[in-house]
C-alpha cells in the first residue's frame, strides 16, 4: 500500500533575496555600529544587542534606510497576497524597525512578538554557512507527535529531526536574505560561533488593520487615524 501524505494547514514562512549595493551595505553597517555605541550586548548575559530595548526601534524614520524599508514593505505586501489576503480590504502598518548586532557567542533567546501580526528579518551579514548563528523557528505544536513528549528525543521512537515530526526549522543568514513570518511564531537565534564575525540584521514588525475608508469589520482593528486618545476625551 502506498500512502499519500497530505500536509494540512501549513504555517507560511517566506524567504527572498534582496540585492544590496556594497557601498550602501557598508554605510548601513557603520551607522548601526554608531547607534549601538559603547554597548556590546543587552543586559542579559550572553544576549546580542537589540535596538528595540535600547531606544533604537525606529530605523524606518531615518532617511538612510528609507529605500531598504520600502523594499521590505513591498515584500510584506507580497506575503499578504501569497497567503490569500485581498489587499484592498486591509491596511499594513510598519510598527517597529530595529537592528540586532551579535558578537561572538551572543544569542537571542526564544520569544515571539505579541504586539505585531507579521514580522520580518533582513540580514546584512552572513555567508549561508550558519556559523554566525542561525534563525530558529519553533513549531507551535507537534501535530504528528501522536504521544506528547516523544519528539523531544531522549531515546524515544521518533527519528531525530524527521521532516514530518520536527520541532524546529533553522535558517542560516546571508547578505540580503529576507525572511517573513507570522509574529506569533516563537523564534530564537543561536549563538554566533565565529569569533571574527559580527552578525547583523534588521527586524521589522507589521500590524494589520482595516483600511482608512469604510466601516471596519469586527475582526480587524479600525485604522489608527480613527482612534482617539483617552486623554483627549477626559474632562
Amino acid at each position: 500500500m502506498t500512502f499519500t501524505l497530505h500536509q494540512l494547514f501549513p504555517t507560511v514562512v517566506a524567504t527572498t533575496k534582496l540585492v544590496i549595493d556594497p557601498l550602501d551595505l557598508a554605510g548601513h553597517l557603520q551607522t548601526l555600529l554608531a547607534l549601538r555605541g559603547g554597548d556590546v550586548g543587552n543586559p542579559s548575559a550572553g544576549c546580542a544587542w537589540t535596538g528595540d530595548i535600547n531606544g533604537v526601534w525606529q530605523l524606518h524614520h531615518l532617511a538612510e534606510f528609507a529605500p531598504l524599508v520600502r523594499r521590505v514593505t513591498e515584500q510584506a505586501m507580497g506575503y499578504l497576497e501569497a497567503v490569500g489576503f485581498d489587499r484592498s480590504q486591509v491596511a499594513l502598518h510598519l510598527q517597529r524597525c530595529w537592528p540586532v548586532l551579535s558578537e561572538w557567542d551572543q544569542l537571542v533567546g526564544r520569544h515571539h512578538h505579541p504586539n505585531a501580526h507579521l514580522s520580518a528579518v533582513l540580514y546584512l551579514t552572513g555567508d549561508g554557512s550558519g556559523e554566525e548563528g542561525v534563525l530558529r523557528v519553533h513549531s507551535p505544536q507537534q501535530s504528528n507527535e501522536l504521544v506528547p513528549g516523544l519528539v523531544t528525543g531522549h531515546g524515544g521512537p521518533i527519528a531525530s529531526d524527521h521532516p514530518l515530526n520536527s520541532e524546529r526549522w533553522d535558517l542560516a543568514p546571508e547578505v540580503g536574505l529576507l525572511v517573513l513570518f507570522p509574529s506569533r511564531l516563537d523564534h530564537s537565534v543561536l549563538a554566533n560561533g565565529d569569533p571574527e564575525s559580527l552578525r547583523c540584521s534588521i527586524s521589522f514588525d507589521f500590524v494589520i488593520t482595516a483600511p482608512e475608508q469604510g466601516n471596519p469589520p469586527e475582526y480587524l482593528a479600525p485604522h489608527p487615524s480613527q482612534w482617539s486618545p483617552c486623554s483627549d476625551l477626559s474632562s
